[in-house]
C-alpha cells in the first residue's frame, strides 16, 4: 500500500528536534520558524513536556470519556486560569476543525438557527462543517453543503452591521487569519460582531486554532482589546505541541446536556497530559511575554530591511507580503539558510516559531532575509 498522494513535500526527513532547532537524516540543521503550522508553541522536545508525557505512558495513555479522567478538570482550571476564562467550561476535541464543528453544533442548539455567517479568505477546517464555512471553493466538495453560510467581506464593520440574521446560529471569525494572509480582525470590527451578536441572541465563536494559545502575545488576540469576549472559542495546534489536542471554550450562557456533544479519543490521559504540560511551560517560562517582545522586534527589524508590500501580524504570527511570488525566496531561505518557514498565499511568507524563540534564533532570520531582499532587489 502506498500513501494517498495529497501532500506537496520537500525532500527533508527531520529526525531529532530541540527548541526551535531541528535535525535531517543527512545531519543538516535547521531553524524552525514555522512549528509545523504553528503547532510547536513551547517548542520542540522541552524536557518538562518529554518527563509528563512519559510519565503519563507509564501510567495509563488512554480510555474514553465513560470515567474520570482527573487530568481533564486539572487542564481546565489551569487553561481558565491562563487564558482569563474562569468562568468557561471546556470541550475537549482532538483537532482544530473538529473544534470548529462542535462550536457549529453547540450555536445551532443554542438558538434554533441553520444559518452561518463567516468572512472572506477564511480557513475554519476540512471536515464537512468546517469546510462549509472556509472561503476556498477547491477544497470543498459537493458533498459539503454550504449554501447555508454567508461570506461577508473580512474586517467590513458596515457589512455585519447590516447583516440580516434571520435564522443565523453563530458568527465565526479568526482572530488573525492565518492561511488568508495574517490579516488580522480590527477592534472594530470585532466589536461590531459582538454588538450585532448580542442584539440577535447569535453566537460569536472566536476560532484561535492559530492565532490563540498566546501567540499574539496576549492568549486569545481579542484581548489585544478591552472588555470584548466571544461566546465561544476554540483551540487547538499549539494546545498540545505536537499532540493531537483540541478545546472548545464554552461561555456560561450555554448549558450542558449528556449527549449534546461527544468524542471517543478527546481529552484521553495522554493528551491531558500535554494540554497541562504545555500550560506549565508558558506560564513559568511567561512565553506570552516573550512572543510580545520578540515579535515587535521582528516587526521592526523586517521594517528596517524593507522591500515588502505589507507586513502584518501580532506576536509570534507574522506575514511578510512582496509584490512578487515567494516560493523561490522561501526555498533560498529552506534550502541555502536551513530556515523554515511558511507561505499564505503566493506572495507572502508566514512566520510561526515557538514562543520559546531567542532574540539569537531570529536573528538568523533577519540577516538571511537581508541579504536575499538585497539580490532580489
Amino acid at each position: 500500500m502506498n500513501l494517498f498522494n495529497v501532500y506537496p513535500i520537500y525532500d527533508i526527513e527531520p529526525v531529532r528536534a530541540q527548541g526551535s532547532w531541528l535535525w535531517d537524516s543527512k545531519g543538516e540543521k535547521y531553524l524552525d520558524l514555522y512549528g509545523g503550522h504553528a503547532v510547536i508553541s513551547v517548542g520542540h522536545c522541552h524536557p518538562h513536556y518529554v518527563e509528563k508525557m512519559t510519565e503519563q505512558l507509564r501510567r495509563i495513555n488512554f480510555y474514553s470519556n465513560s470515567v474520570r479522567i482527573p487530568l481533564q478538570e486539572e487542564l481546565a482550571q489551569k487553561l481558565g486560569e491562563l487564558s482569563d476564562c474562569p468562568d468557561y467550561t471546556l470541550f475537549l476535541c482532538n483537532s482544530g476543525a473538529e473544534a470548529n464543528e462542535n462550536a457549529l453544533k453547540l450555536a445551532s442548539f443554542y438558538n434554533g438557527g441553520k444559518k452561518v455567517v463567516a468572512f472572506t479568505k477564511a480557513f475554519h477546517g476540512r471536515t464537512a462543517g468546517a469546510v462549509a464555512i472556509t472561503d476556498n471553493p477547491s477544497i470543498v466538495a459537493p458533498v459539503n453543503y454550504n449554501a447555508h453560510v454567508t461570506f461577508l467581506p473580512f474586517n467590513d464593520v458596515e457589512a455585519i452591521r447590516n447583516h440580516d440574521m434571520t435564522d443565523v446560529c453563530a458568527v465565526i471569525v479568526e482572530g488573525i487569519q492565518g492561511v488568508g494572509g495574517i490579516q488580522v480582525a480590527s477592534e472594530a470590527f470585532l466589536r461590531a460582531i459582538r454588538e450585532k451578536c448580542n442584539e440577535t441572541n447569535v453566537t460569536f465563536i472566536l476560532d484561535s486554532v492559530q492565532c490563540g494559545y498566546g501567540r499574539s502575545g496576549k492568549f486569545f488576540s481579542n484581548q489585544h482589546y478591552s472588555n470584548l469576549q466571544a461566546d465561544v472559542y476554540t483551540t487547538a495546534k499549539g494546545m498540545g505541541n505536537g499532540f493531537p489536542i483540541a478545546g472548545v471554550l464554552i461561555s456560561p450562557k450555554f448549558q450542558a446536556k449528556y449527549g449534546m456533544l461527544g468524542t471517543t479519543f478527546g481529552g484521553n490521559h495522554l493528551a491531558s497530559a500535554a494540554g497541562i504540560a504545555v500550560l506549565d511551560i508558558m506560564k513559568d517560562e511567561q512565553l506570552m511575554a516573550n512572543a510580545t517582545e520578540i515579535g515587535e522586534y521582528l516587526m521592526k527589524s523586517i521594517t528596517e530591511i524593507g522591500g515588502y508590500k505589507e507586513l502584518r501580524g501580532r506576536g509570534l504570527m507574522i506575514g511578510i507580503e512582496y509584490d512578487f511570488p515567494v516560493e523561490e525566496l522561501r526555498n533560498k531561505l529552506l534550502f541555502d539558510h536551513k530556515l523554515f518557514t511558511g507561505v499564505a498565499g503566493k506572495n507572502t511568507i508566514r512566520l510561526l516559531p515557538s514562543l520559546a524563540v531567542t532574540k539569537a534564533e531570529v536573528d538568523l532570520f533577519l540577516e538571511a532575509l537581508s541579504k536575499e531582499i538585497r539580490v532580489t532587489a
